[in-house]
């Protein structure tokens, strides 16, 4: 009942009151976890992420390694760009933090003086992990759930209402999605001109993939026509 009089039967105040609550009841040490992991952990693990899928693109060396690799270059942009659309938004929102306008609200990390709406925390996660998707899926559903958290622990610390957080979702999604086309179509021909190159193929194709892609023969190793030029002498 508190709770609703607090929020005057709004949802979004609702959902962050039930939210916020958890971390009055959780110990101190999980609370002090859990603003260092919305504020900083998540955001490094993304960034780690991709840089996982990159090497693993790199390794395996495949014909289209070069536009995976235009993919994971456009995750970091489209997260910058998206921040850099939510800066008129805010603007144009002006919607206070929620803590000053509820009272009640067990607020993990001070200092917060911008407006609230859109998360950006929530806008660049989403963001990179929507564009990861696009390069590899299995790695881009880990990027997108580590968004979702992102988003859980901005209104768990009680910095963000939740549509806050749905709005970064939504800004940073679209952002990924929509220019996307127009950065592969740009990023591509540059990341296979680096392929090419003496100096920066490395980021691409890892050496072993280069020397698989023109052809080289493992020493000692049989080749398919080499076997059958074999047998047919034998017979």
């Amino acid at each position: 009942m508190a709770v609703l009089a607090e929020s005057g039967s709004n949802p979004d105040v609702d959902l962050l009151y039930d939210i916020n609550g958890l971390a009055k009841d959780a110990p101190h040490w999980f609370d002090r976890g859990m603003e260092f992991v919305g504020e900083y952990g998540l955001l490094v693990a993304m960034v780690l992420l991709v840089v996982w899928c990159w090497w693993s693109v790199r390794r395996q060396g495949d014909e289209d390694a070069a536009s995976s690799v235009a993919a994971l270059v456009w995750a970091p942009v489209a997260a910058a760009l998206a921040v850099l659309v939510n800066v008129p938004i805010r603007g144009f929102v002006e919607r206070p933090r929620p803590f000053l306008d509820h009272t009640g609200l067990d607020v993990l990390i001070s200092g917060k003086t911008d407006y609230s709406f859109v998360s950006d925390h929530a806008t660049i996660t989403m963001a990179m992990g929507v564009a990861l998707f696009v390069a590899d899926r299995r790695f881009g559903l880990v990027g997108i759930g580590v968004a979702l958290l992102e988003g859980f622990c901005r209104v768990y610390m009680g910095v963000h209402y939740p549509t806050d957080v749905v709005g970064g979702f939504a800004l940073g999604t679209a952002v990924a999605l929509l220019l996307s086309p127009v950065a592969m179509a740009l990023l591509t021909p540059v990341l296979k001109a680096v392929e090419g190159s003496s100096w920066g193929g490395w980021l691409v194709r890892s050496a072993g993939a280069r020397e698989v892609a023109r052809g080289a023969v493992i020493p000692g190793a049989r080749s398919e026509s080499s076997g059958t030029e074999e047998r047919d002498l034998a017979a």
